[in-house]
């Protein structure tokens, strides 16, 4: 069974770091991506940052620039590097991993952590 566990939340003054991370209990080359999300109004989930199974990132304009997602595949750990953070990035932020099993019709697992509480505020 998958499961996602998310550490590194916590209070920081605007303008500092957090570095968060999520280990998986599985090989994480068995997902085809891995992406970290926060909660948004309406109880939504926005993706903030992704990394592919082959290594290519993506992040939303929101946070480029101030994000970094990396992993570490012998840890199977995947983090998010957090800089200059703002008042706005507070939010609970949620480690998703994905398997595409069919490339015809769609069809995907999806792993989701419990969440870890980050909160930007002086």
């Amino acid at each position: 069974q998958v499961q996602l566990v998310e550490s590194g939340g916590g209070l920081v003054q605007p303008g500092g770091s957090l570095r968060l991370s999520c280990a998986a209990s599985v090989d994480i080359f068995s997902f085809n991506a891995m992406s970290w999300y926060r909660r948004a109004p309406g109880n939504s989930r926005i993706q903030v940052a992704a990394i592919s199974r082959a290594g290519t990132t993506t992040y939303a304009a929101s946070v480029k620039g101030r994000f970094t997602i990396s992993r570490d595949s012998a840890e199977n750990t995947v983090h998010l590097q957090m800089n200059s953070l703002k008042p706005e990035d507070t939010s609970v932020y949620y480690c998703n991993a994905q398997q595409i099993l069919s490339l015809v019709d769609g069809t995907k697992n999806d792993f989701w952590g419990q969440g870890t509480q980050v909160t930007v505020s002086s």
